[in-house]
């Protein structure tokens, strides 16, 4: 089985599934934590036993299921986490009551740190009854995945999103408000076309997941790329201006990182669209300095700088103190658009990392 990360490495999740055709699904979220370290304890309500069977859960899990409680007292298993994904409007009324009548409620009863991913009908997701059992789970401390909302169903959310939530529920210790800015610009020559920049966002997406595992609270800032399932509080811009207008309308955040590809030219815009086949010559202006904007909402500042080798330390500490950043993050001009490459962390001292940008986004984290 191909291992992804050690983020769960040591860790026991106690799996439960209750009867919804999305057990189905279960299978490759169970191996999926698994990927990620995970030891899972399986276990499943009847009706669950119905849909899939003990022998597929226990082939993705890894051990065998537990279907029925017997005097070895397998509710008292300690854990790290109980998942149970997916959970019924019954099963939640249940556990919201504290009615014990099965190995998946008698389990929720058992456990303190509980997870729970939502599949029902739409109508019955709806239901105030249903609602108010949940605000009685919530209540208890019992964290909820939102179910996906589509033909009239309240469907249990996407894998990445369950996994996701998992590793947060247990990797979650700083507690702070986070905002990360990423993506890139495009500043617009006429109705149609922009100029804009190579940048791939593969290092925002690599800070927003990392953040998301680890940070209290998170927003999003993006420019060209796709908001994560998993981030509920994102926004959107698509140039220097809304990106000014989203920093006008900030409020106040512990950290903020940017690692945007921000033009530092804006164009003299042309109306409608220049005719093609002939020269053309567009006048430029410098940008607006964001990071500077910046620094008014917020104590620490970390900013990224991408630059030539050969220049790249002695640009990064002059942007550092001309924009009044905590830390550079200076980047090789190489790590456009790849995997994994090489950053130089400026602060009080200067730290070379290699590696992923995963790995890269840790060492970011934990800046702040």
């Amino acid at each position: 089985m191909e291992i992804k990360s050690k983020k769960l490495k040591g860790k026991r999740i106690i799996y439960a599934i209750t009867g919804s055709i999305a057990c189905s699904e279960a299978i490759k979220i169970a191996r999926e934590l698994r990927r990620h370290g995970a030891e899972i304890i399986p276990v499943m309500s009847r009706e669950a036993s119905r849909v899939i069977t003990p022998y597929a859960f226990e082939f993705a899990s890894g051990n065998k299921p537990i279907t029925e409680l017997s005097g070895k007292a397998e509710h008292l298993i300690k854990a790290d986490l109980m998942l149970i994904a997916p959970c019924t409007a019954n099963t939640i009324a249940k556990i919201a009551n504290g009615i014990a009548d099965n190995a998946v409620t008698t389990f929720a009863l058992a456990n303190k740190k509980i997870l729970v991913a939502l599949a029902m009908d739409e109508s019955m997701y709806k239901n105030s009854v249903v609602r108010k059992n949940i605000e009685k789970c919530k209540n208890r401390g019992i964290l909820f995945i939102e179910p996906k909302m589509e033909e009239g169903k309240a469907k249990m959310a996407d894998m990445e999103v369950i996994v996701e939530a998992v590793i947060r529920a247990i990797r979650k210790s700083i507690d702070k408000k986070l905002l990360i800015i990423g993506g890139n610009t495009m500043e617009a020559i006429d109705s149609v076309r922009a100029i804009t920049n190579f940048s791939s966002g593969k290092m925002a997406l690599a800070l927003i997941k990392e953040a998301y595992e680890r940070v209290a609270s998170i927003e999003t800032w993006l420019g060209n790329i796709d908001c994560p399932r998993f981030i509920k509080n994102c926004k959107k811009f698509r140039n220097i201006e809304e990106l000014i207008s989203l920093i006008n309308n900030a409020g106040k955040y512990d950290a903020i990182i940017n690692c945007a590809a921000i033009s530092d030219f804006i164009v003299e815009k042309r109306k409608g669209k220049i005719e093609s086949g002939k020269e053309l010559t567009l006048k430029l202006y410098p940008a607006p300095r964001i990071n500077k904007m910046l620094r008014n909402h917020t104590k620490k500042l970390i900013i990224f700088k991408l630059d030539e080798r050969k220049r790249l330390i002695e640009r990064a500490k002059k942007r550092m103190k001309e924009d009044g950043a905590n830390y550079v993050v200076a980047n090789p001009i190489e790590n456009i658009g790849s995997s994994e490459g090489e950053a130089y962390i400026i602060g009080k001292k200067i730290k070379k990392i290699e590696g992923k940008k995963e790995e890269i986004a840790e060492y970011v984290i934990n800046l702040i």
